[in-house]
């Protein structure tokens, strides 16, 4: 396979990504100031089987297909207002999320353990971003701003972590036999 049929494999990769993650972000549950979504899990697949590179790219193509006004994120929204709102930090923060979770599958081994490790070390960052901007932009406490928008999605968030390091591990794999993928180590050398 040559470089340029594998950098458009993992091109079609990212974009396939960001679709599932607009897809899994339909899956709601309501809560006050923030919804449990299913990007999150999206993020970290898309992470886990792509990489920090093609990851990261996915979640950008997914951010600027809601910016334009695909109905993409939760609740079949769409538009700059959503990135610039109450939430919007969420929505940011899935970019060094992704990039942080494949990083640090390159870095290490490509093991479930690593993998959930990599995905709580997601979590917390998409947390952290979310509840910094929710306490900015909408005028919060800090104690406010941790009870809405950080505590209530720790325990889902490991669950979700540790689905997205188990799937994902199982699917690159599988890419990788199926020769879509290169394993980590060698994306290094072609990722140009």
């Amino acid at each position: 396979m040559t470089n340029d049929q594998l950098r458009l494999r993992r091109m079609i990769l990212a974009a396939l990504f960001a679709a599932i993650t607009g897809v899994l972000a339909q899956m709601t549950i309501p809560l006050p100031l923030v919804p449990i979504t299913g990007q999150t899990l999206a993020i970290g697949l898309a992470a886990t089987i792509l990489g920090s590179r093609f990851g990261t790219m996915s979640i950008f193509v997914y951010l600027a297909l809601g910016a334009v006004g695909v109905p993409v994120f939760a609740q079949m929204k769409s538009g700059i207002s959503v990135l610039f709102g109450t939430t919007g930090g969420y929505l940011v923060g899935f970019i060094p999320t992704a990039f942080l979770i494949g990083w640090y599958m390159e870095k290490t081994s490509f093991t479930v353990k690593n993998a959930i490790i990599a995905n709580i070390l997601g979590m917390i960052v998409t947390l952290a971003f979310g509840t910094v901007w929710m306490k900015i932009f909408a005028g919060l406490e800090w104690t406010d701003a941790l009870k809405f928008g950080f505590y209530p999605f720790i325990p889902v968030g490991i669950i979700k972590g540790v689905l997205a390091a188990s799937i994902g591990v199982g699917v690159r794999k599988r890419l990788v036999s199926a020769n879509l993928l290169l394993p980590f180590e060698n994306n290094m050398k072609h990722s140009a």
